[in-house]
């Protein structure tokens, strides 16, 4: 069967229900998602998907919760891009890394630095891409593609072109899936994911929280959305 999906992107939701649930903090929750976006990758690289993007954070996610809760996703970020600029797997595939929000302005020194130095290593790679959003919201992204575009006084006229290239994601491809995870009785959208982006994107919601979301569960939905007829506005 044929795979249509260049680009998925990933609402790692349900992260904190998960562990409220088996009565650990919330930072446990965060952890075990960590690791399951690992092994999601990885699935995605076995099955040849160029694009994969993870929503990471929100700048709500990663201002308005509780300090220790920051704290500790920060540092589980830290921890995670410093695995990342090591794998084998990465190097070995030839996955380019990059961040995507307003990460710069908010995290500490410490976690920006791991994260720079994971983009660093892997700038010239060009097989693969491992997009993460952090602290970011869709609103700000079309917000700071509308300023730059009026204060750009060599932009004459306002193109689909220009706008694509005043975006945060402006070398990213369109989005062909939408996965959120953790939806229960509640399929939403949040903070106007790549809005521009995802305009014709296809959408699969999954009741499974994210640390229980497999690998296989993944191929699943990929191979029940590659059988539907995508109609691109026709």
């Amino acid at each position: 069967m044929k795979n249509f999906q260049k680009h998925i992107v990933i609402i790692p939701d349900g992260n904190r229900r998960w562990a409220k649930k088996r009565g650990f903090k919330a930072w446990i929750g965060h952890k075990a998602g960590s690791k399951r976006s690992e092994d999601i990758f990885n699935k995605a690289l076995e099955m040849k998907i160029p694009y994969i993007t993870f929503w990471g954070g929100s700048f709500d996610n990663l201002t308005k919760r509780t300090k220790f809760e920051i704290q500790a996703l920060c540092k589980i970020y830290e921890e995670q891009f410093k695995k990342i600029s090591k794998d084998k797997r990465i190097h070995n595939a030839k996955a380019n890394i990059n961040a995507i929000g307003k990460w710069k302005e908010i995290f500490p020194e410490k976690t920006k630095k791991e994260i720079k130095n994971a983009i660093e290593k892997t700038k010239n790679y060009k097989n693969y891409y491992l997009t993460f959003l952090l602290a970011y919201n869709g609103t700000d992204e079309m917000l700071d593609c509308i300023k730059k575009i009026k204060e750009d006084e060599k932009i004459k006229e306002i193109t689909e072109k220009e706008i694509k290239q005043n975006l945060f994601t402006k070398n990213l491809p369109p989005v062909d899936l939408v996965i959120r995870t953790g939806c229960h009785g509640d399929p939403h959208n949040s903070a106007g994911l790549m809005m521009w982006d995802a305009a014709y994107s296809q959408l699969h919601f999954t009741e499974t929280f994210f640390p229980d979301f497999t690998p296989e569960e993944f191929e699943e939905i990929i191979k029940e959305c590659s059988k539907r007829e995508r109609r691109l506005g026709a």
